[in-house]
């Protein structure tokens, strides 16, 4: 059956439907949409995504740099072979991460040899940020070295340990990674001891297998922690160590303990810059801006591979932003309604494929998405058509279908179970956009099965009941020898439902059928109002 475009769903769905996604999808790849989100988990600090960063030219001027710190520079050596560098600026999150990730795979698909993580950030979630500390601190085939140029503080301290090589600019800050949660009350504290000695054991792993003083690391964490500095008597050698490593010496008249470090004072997370934190031994040099480092590596600038936030990746951030997510919902929904009313044009079904396809895209390249999303989304569709159209009524595989879909999607939406109380406002926030915008989408079929005539400005987009006249049956009966053999004003009953297509019953025979624009259950008994080429339109015939 060839369905007409005329007919009311297919109108409304040619004239806003297509502008609306249209217009989404033009703003994500223009990147011109950018949220600005604040995040708190379990080993982060409260921080928002400011202003823009400075760029190379704002840290590019001249520093004071003590002289014994110019010298003193043996760890940041030339580099050898090919060089990458990777933007990693803005709060931590699982986009960000997997951004870093891609990022980091091209620079290895490129056989680099250096890799720079030129990091500028406020933090963000915990779980992240230790992610990206390990793959840097897994790294193996390439020499890894962290440059802040302006801070790298919370998660973005922690992400900085995994690297082989810490550089910073000299007010560049790093440190203040105390962790934090948000309780059933949706107020932040500071993190139980639970989670704490958690963060403290990964923080000290990662200090200690790039050189650096687990205890400064530890006390970027522990707000309680004090470090002191402590000299080795035999060998003349400092380190900096907390009253419970002393206390595990074997030999402690062997070391003398000395002042305490002022950045770690009870009460106070650990935060240093670039100066202080060469001299404490948590960074290995210092460049005042990137071309500073570049010089110092004896690197050609023009022969570094810049990999930066490509367009890419702010469409991937942009669908993630929770506006374009439900505007993607919204517009798939009511196109694969109808497409299921009107199977056959193909239209609606591409679009709300298209969507569905966007999103869980997204996901995938955002890092909340697996198969297992994919799969049970494939499963719900499947179930929600066997349901239509083998399965008469609407039960257990219709219901299934949607349980389905909707699980799929609350968890394309969701990197973590709910644990905390962020992790329930995120899966909360996650059920509300779906179940609202299903609200939504639910509300624009009723108008478009049953009120869109009557509107003032779309009444245009629906055909009027035409007058059951002789003319009518005329044409009827001349096509009644090209498969129709029914004629205007022949009763029937609806076979299956009419949303508005469907199956009628005349007589022996069935048809393809078409209401007028009202839905139509199915037994309900139907008139011919009109028959145009192979299109047969029906109305119900109201009982007295």
């Amino acid at each position: 059956m060839t369905t007409d475009k005329s007919s009311p769903c297919c109108m409304l769905f040619d004239s806003w439907l297509p502008v609306a996604l249209f217009t989404a999808l033009f703003w994500c790849a223009a990147g011109l949409l950018s949220p600005r989100i604040v995040v708190a988990d379990a080993g982060q600090g409260v921080k928002a995504d400011g202003e823009e960063v400075a760029r190379d030219d704002a840290h590019g001027a001249e520093a004071d740099i003590p002289d014994e710190l110019q010298e003193d520079r043996s760890d940041v050596v030339d580099a050898e072979g090919h060089v990458a560098l990777i933007k990693f600026d803005g709060v931590i999150t699982p986009i960000s991460e997997q951004y870093f990730y891609r990022k980091l795979a091209k620079a290895q698909a490129a056989e680099a040899k250096v890799v720079i993580v030129e990091i500028d950030s406020p933090g963000g979630y915990a779980s992240c940020s230790v992610n990206m500390a390990d793959a840097l601190n897994d790294v193996d085939w390439a020499r890894t070295i962290a440059f802040v140029p302006r801070e790298a503080l919370s998660g973005a301290a922690i992400m900085s340990l995994g690297c082989r090589e810490i550089v910073m600019s000299p007010t560049a800050r790093m440190g203040d990674a105390g962790p934090i949660f948000q309780g059933e009350d949706a107020l932040f504290r500071h993190a139980p001891e639970k989670i704490r000695s958690h963060l403290v054991r990964q923080v000290r792993d990662l200090a200690e297998a790039h050189g650096r003083p687990p205890a400064l690391a530890e006390a970027m964490v522990d707000m309680d922690l004090v470090v002191y500095r402590v000299l080795d008597t035999k060998t003349g050698e400092v380190h900096y160590m907390s009253d419970p490593e002393l206390d595990s010496l074997p030999a402690a008249e062997a070391w003398e303990k000395q002042n305490p470090v002022q950045e770690s004072r009870a009460g106070l997370f650990l935060e240093v810059n670039g100066v202080r934190a060469v001299e404490l031994g948590l960074a290995d040099g210092l460049s005042p801006s990137r071309v500073a480092l570049f010089d110092q590596l004896n690197v050609d600038g023009q022969a570094v591979s810049i990999l930066e936030t490509t367009w890419v990746d702010t469409t991937v951030m942009v669908l993630n932003w929770w506006p374009v997510t439900a505007l993607l919902f919204l517009v798939g929904i009511v196109a694969l309604y109808i497409e299921l009313s009107a199977p056959g044009t193909g239209v609606g079904g591409l679009i709300a494929g298209l969507c569905f396809a966007i999103f869980f895209w997204s996901r995938f390249l955002g890092g909340t998405a697996g198969w297992l999303e994919l799969v049970l989304f494939g499963a719900g569709v499947v179930f929600l058509a066997v349901e239509l159209f083998v399965l008469p009524g609407f039960g257990i595989a219709g219901l299934s279908g949607l349980a389905l879909m909707f699980c799929s999607l609350v968890m394309a939406s969701q990197r973590f179970a709910p644990t905390d109380g962020l992790s329930v406002t995120h899966l909360l926030n996650s059920v509300a956009i779906i179940l609202v915008t299903a609200c939504v989408g639910v509300i624009l079929m009723f108008v478009m099965t049953h009120n869109l005539g009557s509107m003032p400005f779309l009444s245009r987009l629906t055909l009027g009941p035409p007058a059951e006249t002789q003319h009518h049956s005329t044409i009827a009966t001349a096509f009644a020898g090209q498969g129709i053999t029914v004629e205007v004003g022949e009763e029937g009953v609806a076979d299956s439902p009419l949303r508005p297509a469907g199956r009628g019953r005349f007589g022996d025979d069935y048809h393809d059928v078409v209401s007028d624009g009202a839905y139509i259950p199915a037994g309900q008994p139907i008139r011919v109002t009109r028959i145009r080429e192979n299109r047969i339109e029906v109305r119900e015939i109201e009982s007295d």
